[in-house]
Formats: C-alpha cells, structure tokens, sequence
C-alpha cells in the first residue's frame, strides 16, 4: 500500500511518541526521577515532555514546517535536532550562552508569530532560524545532565523526543492544514500568547 505524505510523519510520529511518553511516565513514577539510576536515557526522554516551553517550540516547528517548501519540510526535524546538539555541546564544553531562558521564550514566541502568519521562508532562512531557536533549547538540555549520569544516553534519550515531538507537529500540522488555515493560524496565536507570557515573566 502506498503511503501518503500525511500518512508517513503521522505513523513515524506515533511510532516514536507512544513509547517515549510511556518511557517518561514510568521514570517520573518513581521517586529520584532525575534518570542518573537509569544512565541518564529517562531524564533525557522526559526533559523535552516536561518542559512546556521545550515542547511547544517542537511542536510549533513541526506545524509550521507543513506549511514551507518541500526540502525544509523533509529536513525540519534535522534542523531541530541540530540546533539542540549544537547548544548542548556548548553547555558540555562549558562555553556560556548569554539569555538562555529569553532565548527559550523568544522562540515560542517567534515561532507561534511565524505559524499564525503562515509565512513561508526560503529553506536557508527557515533551517538558521530553527537551529538558532534550538540552540538556547539544546543549551538547557545539556545544562540539566543528570549528575552522574551517562552523557551518551541522556543525549540519545532526549534525541529521541525531541524527534517525535516535532514529527508530532509535522503529522498535526497535516491534519489541520487539511481542514483550512484557520485551524492552524488559530494553534499560531494561541502558542505565541503562551510564549509572551513566558517572555514577560
């Protein structure tokens, strides 16, 4: 059976999701939940579900990317990851970034602006932009290793989630595009409150 361009995100986000989030809720049903008893794969599955802010700048990458160009589409989620590597290589080499938790509401923001508006952006602007909102993100990621834990599996832990959830808006962003822009111009605004509201506080 062929498989449709809103079949294949939706199916590869809910093969990712449904273990991860599974994951992340057996780490947090036990006390000491920080993933260092588990090498670190809990804490770096859970970190990107438990962080409103993380997830929603994912998210909104994920559905905003249906809406661009065929190359920035296929390779959003890269970009994403890439930009989290980057920022936790600085944060584990001990190299400072400036603003980290105003970089991290800024991209909220800007991202909700960007899936209200609709706007579609060259695949170069549009990848920069996302791996810089991903830096400060992938910053606090690598911030927050567990002590003790293995850098190796908190990394690949918190890949993995950082891959479903923005597969997750790719496969939402499919489903409400399908059903007029209104949906997803209505899910811009509501995101781009929320990230005033983190920027403001």
């Amino acid at each position: 059976m062929t498989v449709t361009p809103i079949q294949q995100p939706t199916r590869i986000a809910l093969s990712l999701f449904i273990p991860l989030l599974a994951l992340s809720g057996l780490a947090l049903a036990h006390p000491g939940h920080n993933g260092a008893g588990h090498g670190g794969f809990a804490a770096g599955v859970s970190h990107p579900f438990l962080g409103l802010d993380h997830l929603l700048a994912m998210l909104t990458i994920g559905l905003w990317s249906v809406r661009q160009g065929v190359t920035f589409r296929r390779w959003s989620p890269a970009a994403v990851l890439g930009g989290m590597w980057v920022g936790a290589g600085l944060a584990w080499g001990g190299m400072a970034l400036p603003g980290v938790e105003t970089g991290i509401a800024l991209s909220v923001l800007l991202a909700g602006v960007l899936l209200a508006t609709l706007v579609r952006l060259p695949t170069a602007v549009g990848g920069t932009l996302v791996v810089a909102f991903m830096l400060f993100h992938g910053h606090a990621h690598g911030s927050e290793l567990p002590h003790g834990a293995s850098l190796l599996t908190y990394l690949v832990g918190f890949s993995l989630a950082t891959l479903a959830i923005t597969y997750g808006g790719k496969a939402l962003g499919a489903f409400l595009m399908s059903r007029g822009n209104r949906w997803m111009r209505a899910v811009g605004v509501a995101i781009a409150a929320v990230g005033s509201v983190f920027a403001l506080s």
